[in-house]
C-alpha cells in the first residue's frame, strides 16, 4: 500500500507580521489614491504617512523612498490587472477581451484609483525596472493582452497592418486618457456613457459607418 505524506498544517503567521502586512497594505492603498489624485511629483511622503496615521520614520521602515512607494503601488495595480484578466470568460472573443480590459482601466481612472506616473523620471524608472513583482506582472499582462491583439488581427477584427505593439500602447494609453475627465466635466454624460464613447472611438474609429 503506497505511503502518502500527511497533509501539512497551514503555516501560522505571527500577529506582528499580520499587523505589519496590514499597515503595508494601507500604505499602498493610500499611495495609489494619492498618485491618482495628485501624481508622483506632487505627492509627498509626509502626506502618505499622515493619511495612514503613522510617523514618516515608520513609513521608511516599509518603503525606503518615494520611488519605492510608487513601485509598490504599481505592483499592486499589476496584481489587480492579472486578477481581472483571469476573471474573463474563456468563451469571449479576443476583441471582447480587449474591450473588457480597456473598459476596466477606464473604470479605475474615473473612480480615482489609477496611479499617475511621469514618463521622464530616470530614478523612478530605474526603481520600477528593478521591482520584480511589478516587472513580472507587467510582462504577464502585456504578453496576454498582446496575444489577444494578434488573435484579433488574425480574425480581422483589428487592422492587421498595424504593429501589435502600437495597438498595445494605444490601449494602455486609455488608462490615463484626459478625454475621460474632459467629458465628465462637461456634465452631459454618465460615466458609463463616457466609457462607451471612448471605447467606440478607440475600437471603431472616427470614420462614419
Amino acid at each position: 500500500m503506497p505511503v502518502t505524506d500527511a497533509p501539512k498544517a497551514p503555516v501560522k503567521v505571527s500577529f506582528k507580521k499580520q499587523m505589519l502586512q496590514a499597515r503595508e497594505d494601507a500604505i499602498i492603498r493610500s499611495v495609489n489614491l494619492l498618485l491618482a489624485e495628485k501624481g508622483f511629483e506632487a505627492m509627498t511622503v509626509d502626506e502618505v504617512a499622515a493619511s495612514v496615521g503613522i510617523a514618516k520614520a515608520s513609513l521608511y521602515k516599509h518603503f525606503p523612498s518615494k520611488e519605492d512607494l510608487a513601485a509598490a503601488a504599481m505592483a499592486h495595480l499589476m496584481g489587480q490587472a492579472q486578477a481581472f484578466l483571469n476573471s474573463l470568460p474563456d468563451d469571449m472573443s479576443p476583441l471582447q477581451k480587449l474591450r473588457g480590459v480597456v473598459r476596466w482601466t477606464m473604470l479605475l481612472k474615473l473612480a480615482g484609483e489609477m496611479p499617475s506616473l511621469p514618463s521622464q523620471n530616470s530614478t523612478l524608472r530605474a526603481t520600477l525596472m528593478s521591482h520584480k513583482a511589478y516587472m513580472d506582472g507587467l510582462m504577464d499582462v502585456s504578453d496576454r493582452v498582446g496575444g489577444w491583439i494578434e488573435a484579433a488581427q488574425a480574425q480581422g477584427t483589428i487592422n492587421p497592418a498595424l504593429p501589435a505593439i502600437a495597438v498595445l500602447y494605444t490601449l494602455y494609453a486609455r488608462a490615463c486618457d484626459p478625454v475621460l475627465e474632459f467629458l465628465r466635466m462637461g456634465g452631459q454624460h454618465t460615466d458609463e456613457q463616457i466609457i462607451d464613447l471612448v471605447l467606440s472611438t478607440c475600437f471603431d474609429g472616427l470614420n462614419s459607418r
